[in-house]
């Protein structure tokens, strides 16, 4: 895997900012005299981005859990600290990088005037035309924050009196605050019932007084069974595929503290990777099944092949995915004179992440 860094490799006397209704930021190069009719631009090299949405979990005994049993009847109480972290979900998303060994020079016939769109990776995305399709963009998950335990509530402070801090003993402390959950407890049948010495004066103030007691009750519970703490995390690590398959490689690791990591962060568990090439793009053949020449000032794009991206993580498939790759394929051209024609020129869609054709057809349809 590469750090990958967009750079701009035309001059901006070439071109100028076009904004379509795909709210993608693109920019036009037109071929004019003062370029001689000539337009420089790279092709794609495809990236995966790999998006991986983590859920964590904190377990934390609460400050009595050896007295859950005994003083509330609860046996499940979490007895030791655990820190463990999960897979949500895992997004592969294809990207074209302008690849500086793949730059062309197309040749367009004095007096015409095409143009060329390029995204907002250097790379072709139309000619002829300003109507692009709309971008495949997958809606990633965002992070979620945890939200605070019962023990970090502002009930938290109200639920521990000071006889419970000052108790002589973990055994006192433990009951007493044992007794005041029941104490909560029957505050909040009063209230239901009807019976307290307080009534609140409306079904609002009422519902607020019980949602304090219940907050009460929680964290002084808590301090039983211990508490659960929940968030997840998204990290995006860019894969670079080669012409080559590949066979469980070490692509990352899961680490319980930290989430995802690097592959040779050994604290973390490894999430293997394989790509296995389904076709090789080749050239296009004449009648005779012999390779096309590639015509004269030509306007290049990607034939591109594909291949089967999958994840796997402790036995189980995780991600699994058919994406084209430049990589695996060839580089042809289109004859300019499509694109200069005065009558009838010619519009044509490119994929920004492969390179390859999408739609070639009439400018005026």
């Amino acid at each position: 895997m590469k750090s990958i860094f967009k750079v701009s490799l035309l001059a901006a006397a070439l071109f100028g900012c076009v904004h379509n209704g795909n709210a993608q930021t693109t920019q036009r190069l037109t071929a004019t005299k003062a370029n001689e009719y000539g337009l420089i631009y790279s092709l794609p090299r495809t990236l995966v981005d790999v998006t991986i949405e983590a859920e964590h979990t904190r377990l934390t005994p609460g400050e009595f859990y050896n007295y859950a049993g005994l003083k509330l009847g609860i046996n499940d109480a979490i007895k030791k600290p655990l820190q463990k972290v999960t897979i949500k979900s895992v997004t592969l998303t294809p990207r074209g990088v302008a690849d500086n060994d793949n730059r062309w020079l197309v040749q367009f016939k004095a007096g015409a005037t095409p143009y060329i769109i390029l995204a907002d990776n250097n790379c072709p995305v139309a000619v002829n035309t300003d109507k692009l399709p709309a971008a495949n963009v997958p809606d990633l998950p965002k992070p979620v924050a945890a939200a605070p335990t019962p023990l970090e509530t502002p009930a938290a402070a109200q639920a521990v009196t000071q006889e419970m801090t000052l108790g002589s003993s973990l055994s006192k402390r433990a009951d007493l605050a044992a007794q005041r959950i029941f104490e909560l407890r029957e505050s909040r049948s009063d209230l239901i019932s009807g019976q307290a010495d307080n009534t609140p004066p409306d079904g609002k103030s009422l519902q607020l007084a019980l949602d304090n007691l219940a907050a009460q009750e929680a964290a002084l519970t808590a301090m039983f069974t211990g508490t659960r703490k929940t968030y997840t995390t998204v990290s995006t690590v860019t894969f670079e595929p080669d012409s080559e398959s590949i066979n469980n490689e070490i692509f990352a690791r899961l680490s319980p503290v930290d989430g995802v990591v690097d592959a040779n962060n050994l604290s973390g568990a490894p999430i293997y990777i394989s790509v296995d090439i389904l076709e090789q793009g080749s050239l296009p053949v004449n009648e005779k099944g012999e390779p096309r020449t590639f015509p004269k000032g030509g306007l290049a794009y990607n034939i591109p092949g594909r291949a089967v991206i999958s994840l796997t993580y402790e036995g189980n498939t995780i991600a699994r995915e058919e994406i084209g790759l430049s990589q695996l394929g060839v580089t042809f051209g289109l004859d300019p004179k499509l694109f200069s024609d005065k009558k009838q020129p010619s519009k044509l869609l490119m994929d920004s992440a492969t390179g390859a054709i999408i739609l070639l057809g009439p400018a005026n349809e």
